[in-house]
């Protein structure tokens, strides 16, 4: 035959459209044209599939070869197309039978050799296939397919080679089917009942434990809310004071991810190429330098990738020197700390990411970071400066703000005496299930009619919480966070009304950076 077709996918942010991969062998001079709106790589793809298909041993025909990728009006990029580009070539000549192709699509970037290299996104094309009725199977790189095998549905195939598949679509050899429970063992998720500590199922190998801060029972506590109820935290103190060492074993303590979840996040991870199934259902942790710019915070690109904060979904966005980011950057982060999601729009097309990731920032007090204990040679221009990099409406987003003290000598050369990260996860976990239970959410994601219906507060609470307001000069939206974060307290607690004394250690934890109680600034470090 001089035509076939082959079933393919494309690749938009988190959704993977399908592609008809339409190869038509015609008369007239040799050539071999590529059209349906391919940008460079799949341009060159002509090359890459040429030398494979003749390394492999199959003919490459001496005609007018046209490949179209429909739809035209959708833009395709990558290599993911080289293999069924192949295959169509290998069909329309008659050395494969094109009833082997069915209801299977193929993904997979060749090499010159015919090895099938990885592709980024597999998860999210499995998730596609898995939604068509009109496919059954997904035939991709073997390196992808462990991680595409974790969608519930569709057939997973893997291949390594052009010429061993070709031998498996013309039933000379087994097609190999990638067994889901094997795939999933070695992260960990497993098949059936888990019956680590919420602690052990979220930690790395080498993650550390909070056993191992010496002091800093305050920041602990102020960490321990924060990963109750997914609230963003600041922390204010000077160099070497244990923020980085606080921040990096957060993860530790939060609840780990259902299976939805995981598969929500470990399908952002794929886009970028960078997920690996030993981290399922692991929170991301991620920590960018604070030269990151504003496209490699919140994505971009000619042809938009996730950012920082998409591949922070539903884990930690770890900010270290909060002020030294740039402006523009910084402020990109106070519409998806509201919504969870980022929209970016490019003259040839939309995508909107999920973005719903936990802000953990850390900054110095002033410059030189030592202000307020007689080794700050700072002037007050210099300091207002320097906190003012932030903006009032990124803080005002932020639900803890606390101030870090250093630790003296005798604590950090004294064995340690801190609970262990397992013990803490626990009651984080319990007071995320009643959060769950309560209004299928964090509280930290409360809405208005939320806050009415789960979050009441009795008058004394109420006349506290007005009179911070009123004294510190509070926004609604920080008299709000705040209300949600004495919520969280007592979800600690485990206690159904929140109390006054809630609202009170709610209220404290907003008040590091405000220069209108310097005086009586309250510390929660010993």
């Amino acid at each position: 035959m001089s035509l076939a077709v082959v079933r393919s996918r494309a690749l938009i942010g988190l959704s993977a459209p399908p592609v008809s991969v339409e190869v038509h062998l015609g008369n007239g001079l040799p050539a071999f044209h590529i059209v349906g709106l391919p940008e460079a790589e799949v341009r060159e793809s002509r090359e890459r599939v040429r030398a494979a298909l003749l390394h492999t041993g199959f003919d490459f025909p001496n005609r007018r070869l046209t490949v179209n990728l429909a739809p035209a009006d959708l833009p395709k990029e990558s290599g993911r197309f080289d293999l069924p580009i192949a295959l169509g070539i290998l069909a329309a000549t008659d050395q494969l039978p094109s009833g082997a192709l069915g209801k299977v699509e193929f993904v997979g970037e060749l090499s010159l050799t015919g090895a099938i290299r990885p592709i980024r996104g597999a998860l999210a094309m499995a998730a596609a296939v898995a939604r068509d009725a009109d496919a059954d199977s997904l035939v991709l790189p073997a390196s992808n397919a462990a991680e595409a095998a974790l969608v519930d549905g569709p057939r997973i195939l893997a291949a390594d080679t052009l010429g061993s598949l070709v031998a498996q679509l013309r039933g000379e050899a087994p097609m190999p089917c990638v067994d889901r429970t094997a795939a999933a063992a070695p992260a960990g998720a497993g098949v059936g009942p888990d019956i680590r500590t919420p602690g052990e199922m979220n930690r790395d190998a080498d993650a550390g434990d909070f056993r191992e801060v010496r002091g800093h029972r305050g920041a602990k506590r102020a960490l321990e809310i924060a990963a109750a109820g997914r609230h963003h935290l600041l922390m204010l103190g000077p160099p070497g004071a244990g923020k980085s060492l606080l921040a990096a074993r957060l993860p530790s303590i939060l609840p780990p991810l259902d299976d939805d979840e995981a598969l929500e996040a470990a399908s952002v991870a794929s886009l970028s190429g960078g997920f690996r199934p030993e981290r399922w259902r692991l929170r991301p942790f991620r920590s960018p330098h604070h030269s990151a710019s504003t496209a490699a915070l919140v994505g971009g690109g000619s042809n938009p990738r996730p950012g920082e904060i998409s591949l922070a979904h539903l884990g930690v966005l770890f900010l270290d020197e909060l002020p030294e980011f740039r402006r523009g950057a910084l402020e990109a982060l106070r519409e998806p700390l509201e919504t969870g999601r980022i929209a970016l729009s490019r003259a040839t097309r939309q995508i909107e990411l999920p973005a719903r990731f936990q802000l953990v920032a850390a900054m110095n007090p002033c410059p030189c970071g030592h202000l307020g204990d007689g080794r700050c040679r700072c002037t007050p221009d210099q300091v207002f400066r320097y906190q003012a990099r932030l903006s009032g409406p990124l803080l005002d987003r932020i639900d803890i703000q606390l101030t870090v003290r250093p630790v003296d000598e005798t604590a950090l050369t004294s064995p340690p005496d801190g609970e262990p990260s397992a013990q803490i996860a626990a009651r984080v976990a319990a007071a995320h299930r009643r959060q769950h239970e309560r209004q299928r959410m964090p509280n930290a994601q409360l809405g208005p009619d939320g806050l009415a219906r789960h979050c009441p507060l009795d008058d004394e609470s109420l006349a506290l919480l007005h009179a911070a307001a009123r004294r510190l000069r509070w926004s609604s939206r920080a008299l709000h966070r705040v209300q949600r974060l004495a919520r969280t307290i007592a979800d600690l607690a485990q206690r159904d009304a929140i109390e006054a004394a809630d609202v009170g250690e709610a209220i404290g934890y907003r008040r590091a950076l405000d220069p209108l109680v310097d005086a009586d600034r309250i510390v929660v470090n010993d």
